[in-house]
């Protein structure tokens, strides 16, 4: 039995994360039936508890960096499955009117500071946000999210000792799926577990069941409060997987099945579901009930998506940098 928690807040859980399991299946499907063009999607199908039990700790005044697996964390911050789907779409609706993608979404007024294309690249963004929260005195945090692959890259280093030495209210929270693109992350490592390397900058460093929602909620819960009392940053890593590739078009040929087999059996949705049915006032018609509105939810996003605008060519050079000599 859980406890601690409200029936409400525990059928939320669920909601939040088959929200994301649906939207990304959608997304996949779209891709394979050539409907998205360009780069395969990343998508975050297995790794919906580490967005849903972060955000569900965070203010709608609270910033996240995500990366370029991140539209589970889009999601998970506020953001709406039917402006995400129209800017994967390359439609007018869409979070950056269709010009960004499924690797530039950003919602800056769910305080998501958008992601990124490049590997480590959110980390000092994360200090600027930092900074900006305590010049202000806003009791704000940000929680930066990063890969296992970008805690190799020099920002992830600069980054934990320049908040670490400044206490910025910054929590870095490491979503270790065990491969960087094809490589496991243990062969180009010094350290097994990213979160050791928190000792360098003598902050908390925790591991987290990334496949957990409760447990991801629960320890992030304290980081958040530390980092917003005062205290500075912290590093958490969650141990989780991504049931898919690195890409949608990445059949996976680094990878065993059996080790899939185990992986998807640790599923963060279906062992949530078999925790809840087992909860004395949860039944099962209330999970069904969710598993229909979200079914719901992802074909009339759908639909918005389909039936949205393209973008105004004419504006294509307004959210872009160039040099005005070459105008």
């Amino acid at each position: 039995m859980i406890t601690n928690y409200g029936k409400e807040q525990l059928l939320n859980f669920y909601y939040e994360m088959l929200k994301i399991r649906r939207m990304e299946e959608k997304i996949y499907e779209l891709y394979t039936s050539s409907k998205i063009f360009g780069m395969s999607p990343h998508l975050y199908i297995g790794e919906e508890a580490v967005a849903v039990g972060v955000c569900q700790n965070l203010r709608k005044d609270d910033y996240i960096i995500s990366t370029h697996r991140g539209h589970g964390h889009c999601l998970a911050k506020g953001g709406k499955i039917e402006k995400i789907l129209a800017e994967i779409l390359g439609k007018d609706t869409g979070y950056c009117h269709g010009l960004g993608g499924s690797l530039h979404i950003a919602d800056i007024r769910t305080g998501n500071l958008g992601a990124n294309g490049i590997v480590g690249a959110g980390l000092p963004i994360a200090i600027g946000a930092g900074l900006s929260i305590t010049y202000k005195h806003t009791e704000q945090v940000c929680v930066c999210f990063f890969g296992d692959a970008a805690s190799n890259q020099g920002t992830f280093h600069e980054s934990l000792n320049f908040a670490a030495a400044f206490k910025l209210p910054v929590i870095y929270v490491c979503e270790n799926n065990i491969y960087g693109l094809s490589t496991i992350y243990k062969k180009v490592s010094a350290t097994p577990d990213v979160a050791d390397r928190a000792k360098a900058y003598k902050i908390p460093g925790i591991i987290v069941d990334g496949m957990d929602v409760l447990e991801v909620y629960e320890k992030t819960k304290k980081m958040i409060e530390r980092a917003r009392s005062g205290k500075g940053p912290s590093l958490i890593e969650c141990k989780t997987y991504r049931f898919f590739g690195h890409g949608a078009s990445d059949h996976r040929p680094y990878r065993t099945k059996e080790e899939e087999i185990e992986w998807i059996a640790k599923c963060p949705i279906e062992c949530f579901k078999k925790r809840l049915l087992i909860q004395d006032d949860i039944k099962e018609k209330e999970i069904n009930i969710i598993d229909a509105k979200v079914d719901k939810e992802i074909q009339e996003s759908l639909e918005y998506a389909f039936n949205s605008p393209d973008p105004d060519m004419s504006r294509v050079k307004e959210s872009i940098f160039y040099e005005r000599n070459n105008v």
